[in-house]
């Protein structure tokens, strides 16, 4: 148990490690040996649990969707409208990409050239995005007249379009500015005033600190 207790710890190590210099460097300067010097364990080490680069790089993107894929569930369940979690969804996401290096790792991989995977954390996330805008419309929270996609695409681009400015100046995707954004976004599609949400930020949990 102890054994395994130990190798647990050092494999979240890695990931939040790898996470840290993919977010700060990118795929294609990020090193093995500097992965494992952050993460202040052996090069052995890191190749016990992890045969290369690439199959690091796959963990870190897959832990950055489990995480995405929590937060828009917590949106959902704490809600009391569609249109509300969407917006809560969206804001958790700009706080993630801004205080969670795993998640700000995931959608920097995701959209790097030199990574055959393609899209999937993108695409995932503009399909969920899709989906909350059509559940809202059905519940007559969003104009009926409004184009769904239209509004999917606009969200899609403000939050990825921001977390990408924020790699510069994680001060534009502090809770106040994520705040100002949905206060000018989020009106235009309700149906009424009164139906339209209130920004909130939802803070996931990122890596333990080492």
């Amino acid at each position: 148990m102890v054994k395994q207790a130990r190798a647990a710890r050092t494999r979240e190590a890695l990931i939040c490690a790898a996470a840290e210099v993919f977010a700060d460097d990118g795929y294609t300067l990020a090193s093995l040996p500097a992965i494992s010097k952050r993460a202040g364990v052996s090069k052995g080490a890191l190749h016990f649990h992890f045969t290369n680069k690439d199959a690091l790089a796959a963990q870190v993107e897959s832990e950055a969707a489990g995480r995405v894929a929590d937060l828009v569930e917590r949106a959902r369940a704490t809600a009391g409208a569609t249109l509300q979690s969407l917006v809560d969804a969206c804001s958790g996401l700009l706080v993630a990409l801004a205080d969670d290096p795993v998640v700000r790792a995931g959608f920097r991989l995701n959209a790097d050239p030199s990574r055959k995977n393609g899209s999937e954390l993108l695409l995932w996330w503009h399909e969920r995005v899709r989906e909350l805008v059509a559940e809202a419309q059905e519940a007559g929270e969003i104009e009926r007249g409004v184009s769904a996609e239209a509004v999917s695409t606009l969200v899609v681009t403000a939050t990825v379009g921001l977390g990408a400015l924020g790699e510069a100046d994680r001060g534009r995707l502090s809770p106040e500015r994520v705040a100002v954004l949905w206060s000018f976004l989020a009106p235009r599609p309700a149906t009424s005033p009164s139906r339209a949400p209130v920004p909130k930020a939802a803070y996931p949990e990122g890596c333990p600190v080492q």
